[in-house]
């Protein structure tokens, strides 16, 4: 019989790595329901503010208020170069471009001490939009295909911190990978420290292969290889190499399919614990879910079940089983 004290330590050891302090984000002040819109309204983002702001800390930004636009306000819009478009007053005509780069300069910097993992914009914003914002040509046509003047300078600031829209994150999967890449991130950060040690980074990516797998294989394979290397680079070139791949690993979707082989690959460790019938059942769950017929965390509950009562000590250690808090059921949608 299996030892079963060596399932609990393998069960807290995740606990423990998936439990991290939590998360700063940068959001849209709108979003948090203050009412600094150029109408005076409230934009509060329910999800954002009730549901998800239980386990992140808001570090709130209004790039209009904050650079001394009053509230109300005539509102603005973009136009002119789609690559570098100007933030003019809708009615009036004034070129407020120049006092909004002013300020993002200094707040950028200002953020950049305040360790965020990540940013919520208010979608279609002159000032925050993400994508999609509107230029207006000379013609007075818009196209969408612009950013907001902060958005996109906070984008180039910090080009490896996941960002979204509150719109977009009504797609579940959209909302799903944003938060999976905002709590792998602050494990990243955690598990490195300041030091940014050889030997941490090991530990970390040994925790997060499936993680990673069901993401992208192919850059799994790149990321082993760098890792392989470790002793021939400064850790500093080491961390940086190996952080751009994972977050650009991470900003693929983890697909049904490769979802999928992840939890068989899962259930591979189980070849001698498993009897036929639980194997034929994990299966056929595995393979309900690849075709859309229930959610991802009915397999994966199985699989948790099985580490914990077969003490799987490997899998015990990897954070796909538990990337983000549960209460947010980002798993539960089939």
């Amino acid at each position: 019989m299996r030892d079963m004290s060596a399932a609990g330590s393998s069960t807290a050891a995740l606990t423990r790595m998936t439990e991290p302090a939590r998360p700063r984000l940068g959001i849209s002040t709108c979003l948090l329901g203050e009412k600094v819109r150029y109408d005076g309204r409230t934009k509060r983002d329910h999800f954002l503010t009730d549901t998800f702001g239980e386990f992140v800390e808001w570090v709130p930004v209004c790039p209009e208020v904050e650079c001394g636009l009053p509230v109300p306000r005539e509102p603005m819009h973009l136009e002119g170069d789609l690559s570098a478009p100007h933030l003019v007053t809708s009615r009036t005509g004034i070129d407020h471009t120049p006092r909004m780069r002013r300020w993002a300069k200094k707040r950028l910097d200002e953020l950049a001490r305040e360790d965020l993992s990540g940013f919520v914009f208010k979608s279609r914003s002159p000032s925050s939009g993400m994508e999609r914002v509107p230029v207006f040509d000379a013609d007075g046509v818009p196209r969408r295909v612009g950013a907001g003047i902060f958005a996109r300078a906070f984008m180039d600031r910090f080009p490896l911190l996941p960002v979204e829209d509150e719109a977009r994150l009504h797609d579940p999967e959209l909302r799903e990978n944003f938060i999976e890449r905002i709590f792998c991130l602050q494990r990243y950060r955690k598990a490195l420290g300041k030091r940014r040690s050889r030997g941490a980074l090991v530990d970390f990516h040994a925790a997060h292969k499936l993680e990673i797998m069901a993401h992208s294989p192919k850059i799994l394979r790149e990321m082993g290889r760098v890792i392989a290397h470790a002793k021939d680079v400064r850790p500093s070139e080491l961390c940086a190499s190996y952080e751009e791949l994972l977050v650009k690993a991470l900003g693929l979707k983890a697909t049904p399919g490769k979802n999928a082989n992840v939890l068989r690959n899962a259930l591979g460790y189980f070849k001698k614990e498993l009897t036929a019938d639980e194997r034929a059942e994990a299966l056929e769950a595995v393979e309900a879910y690849r075709e859309g017929y229930m959610p991802l965390v009915v397999p994966l509950t199985l699989v948790g079940h099985y580490v914990r009562k077969y003490g799987q000590p490997y899998l015990g250690q990897q954070s796909y089983l538990h990337p983000h808090p549960v209460e947010l059921k980002l798993r539960n949608h089939a």
